[in-house]
């Protein structure tokens, strides 16, 4: 489990930052002003010469090629849930390379995510025990014994 872990860690590290230098280049190459066939070209062309869109396409497609691997290895259902924590690292990474203002009700949502993403690994160690002994830990966290 350790190593799955870490390849996700590194995963959603090179996602979220791969996430930032999307934006950072698409507000770079700017909107399509009008919907045309030369406006969206235009636009196409200026995409795929920008260098942050470039390198933001290139650490996303290691996140998945990262996420076919451990999807590979593991649960759908842990390391789905578990990719949520991409949400922590990116907005860390907005904040501190994009400069971007995270008001603390953002903050609050991230930390829910974080409670989240616990639950779902917590449930990957009850799944491995015996069903008495899944409620019996239960009883005595609940108890306090």
């Amino acid at each position: 489990m350790t190593k799955v872990l870490i390849v996700l860690l590194i995963a959603l590290v090179l996602e979220a930052v791969g996430v930032v230098f999307l934006s950072r280049g698409l507000k770079q190459i700017g909107e399509v002003e009008k919907l045309t066939a030369h406006e969206v070209a235009r636009v196409v062309r200026r995409g795929a010469a920008n260098p942050s869109i470039l390198l933001g396409v290139a650490l996303e497609t290691i996140f998945f090629g990262a996420l076919l691997y451990l999807l590979s290895q593991r649960d759908v259902s842990l390391i789905w849930p578990l990719t949520a924590l991409g949400f922590v690292l990116t907005a860390l990474a907005a904040k501190f390379i994009l400069h971007e203002d995270i008001h603390w009700t953002r903050w609050l949502g991230v930390a829910l995510i974080v409670i989240g993403a616990a639950l779902v690994s917590y449930s990957e160690k009850m799944k491995h025990q015996p069903l008495g002994a899944a409620r019996a830990a239960i009883g005595q966290s609940v108890i306090g014994e």
